[in-house]
């Protein structure tokens, strides 16, 4: 039996140099390189200011939002979320998240594919990375030109 428990996801710290406001805590608990066949999960916790990057999955994703408020965007459309809320973001669709609360955002989600190749709109370091690639044996991460010709 693959299971997790929600409050001690191992997570990395990924802040972009070129915009200070995009930092996120994130893990990636299940996937196909935990041996699931279908299906992929994310953690992430954004910090009061914080946001989530504008990026597309090339998975459906719904996203669970545990704890805290912020506001979603997906596709055009932004609304406010909070805790209690489920997210549906289409496979390839722009989306990104921003906590507007005073507390921790926690959010859990589900893509509907063991592997996932989110792309971001900018990348979070001068050159890159801009593309990340999540169920292989470990995370991948590479700048959008060097991800175009490996395509």
């Amino acid at each position: 039996m693959q299971a997790i428990n929600l409050n001690s996801i191992e997570t990395i710290d990924v802040q972009s140099e070129l915009d200070p406001a995009s930092r996120v805590r994130v893990g990636f608990p299940i996937s196909s390189a935990t041996g699931t066949a279908a299906s992929a999960s994310v953690y992430f916790e954004l910090d009061p200011g914080a946001h989530l990057a504008v990026h597309a999955d090339s998975a459906e994703e719904f996203l669970i939002i545990l704890e805290g408020e912020g506001v979603g965007l997906v596709g055009e459309e932004t609304a406010p979320v909070r805790a209690g809320d489920v997210v549906v973001v289409p496979a390839m669709v722009r989306h990104g998240l921003t906590n507007t609360g005073t507390e921790l955002l926690r959010v859990f989600g589900t893509f509907a594919g063991s592997t996932n190749i989110g792309t971001f709109e900018e990348p979070i370091a001068e050159g890159g990375p801009q593309v990340f690639v999540i169920g292989g044996p470990m995370p991948i991460a590479l700048p959008l030109e060097t991800a175009a010709a490996h395509a």
